[in-house]
């Protein structure tokens, strides 16, 4: 072997070593999703979008679907026969209160959920500056936050507002025993959620229009349980809808709001209450926030024909500071 090729062999050596040596040096992977907060202002009011998790529905739990479902769900890429279903509280930095709308499940319903303290914190809050919150219905996505897992206050300083006609509903031990045994488990959750905050005259009822602190208001929208409430907020003529769980698969529920969810107590109410609320939000163009929207879960609705809508999820962007 001539000395050239020695030395062209050798120096093809040290460059495989050098290349190995550069490969072990780059940076492992890190395996971990950004904290699941997002945040927006609203006229002077700082919203705060906070995620739960997710969960896989089935679209069997979909009532009155129609012939094209699986179109409608692979138009929107999402998979069929499970569909993710995300879980949003929403927390309201007013300048006076700090107001959480619900609280997510915690681990009532399994690991993939229960994440909105630890979000909440992340955005940079503490479950003990929290002076207000209010629910949307007293399932126990909405609610399971509230107490840790030894059944005590997460929320030591807030007063917890829930709808008079679900808080009569879930509370009764006499309706819980006239009720189907798979909805056994949501009066308990409810009840004992309850319990220590009514033990401190913390646990509060609503009525219809009421402002439950300056700025944000319960608005009726019956059906998916018998108090289930959105909440308008309001700020400098800046609007936006909370409204629960008027959806819940988004790729169906918009395009054919006639489709309910095996979760509506009322599913005719739930269905006439999902139109009117598409309607009113079309006309105005005013925000909207969903517990089981896409996360961040707030955007627009658009008309689309008929009563055939679109959901229009709103753009990352800076925080407009004033």
């Amino acid at each position: 072997m001539s000395k050239f090729l020695r030395l062209i062999l050798t120096i093809s050596a040290f460059t495989l070593l050098c290349l190995a040596t550069l490969a072990q040096a780059e940076a492992p992977m890190v395996q971990a999703q950004v904290p699941g907060y997002y945040r927006m202002m609203l006229g002077q009011f700082e919203v705060t979008a906070l995620y739960d998790g997710a969960i896989q529905l089935d679209t069997k739990l979909l009532h009155n679907t129609p012939a094209e479902l699986n179109k409608l769900l692979a138009r929107m890429f999402v998979a069929s026969p499970r569909m993710q279903t995300a879980v949003n509280a929403f927390l309201i930095n007013t300048g006076k209160n700090l107001v959480l709308v619900d609280a997510g499940a915690a681990k009532l319903i399994g690991p993939s959920l229960g994440f909105v303290l630890q979000n909440m914190r992340a955005a940079g809050y503490d479950p003990a500056q929290v002076d207000t919150i209010i629910i949307t219905h007293l399932h126990r996505d909405h609610i399971g936050g509230l107490t840790d897992a030894g059944g005590q206050p997460v929320f030591p300083k807030a007063r917890i507002f829930v709808a008079k006609e679900d808080n009569d509903f879930w509370l009764s031990q006499k309706v819980a025993d006239g009720s189907p045994e798979k909805m056994q488990p949501s009066f308990k959750a409810a009840r004992d959620t309850a319990a220590p905050y009514q033990k401190t005259a913390q646990w509060q009822t609503f009525s219809e229009g009421s402002v439950l602190v300056p700025g944000i208001k319960a608005v009726k929208a019956f059906g998916h349980t018998p108090g289930h409430t959105a909440f308008s907020v309001e700020s400098e003529g800046q609007k936006l809808l909370i409204w629960g769980d008027i959806v819940h698969a988004h790729a169906v529920q918009f395009a054919r709001p006639d489709v309910s969810i095996e979760f509506d107590i009322d599913e005719k109410q739930a269905i006439a209450t999902r139109k009117g609320i598409f309607k009113t939000m079309a006309i105005t163009k005013s925000l909207v926030a969903g517990m089981h929207l896409p996360f961040p879960g707030i955007g627009h609705v658009r008309w689309d024909g008929k009563e055939s809508y679109s959901w229009v999820p709103i753009e990352f962007a800076p925080l407009a500071i004033r």
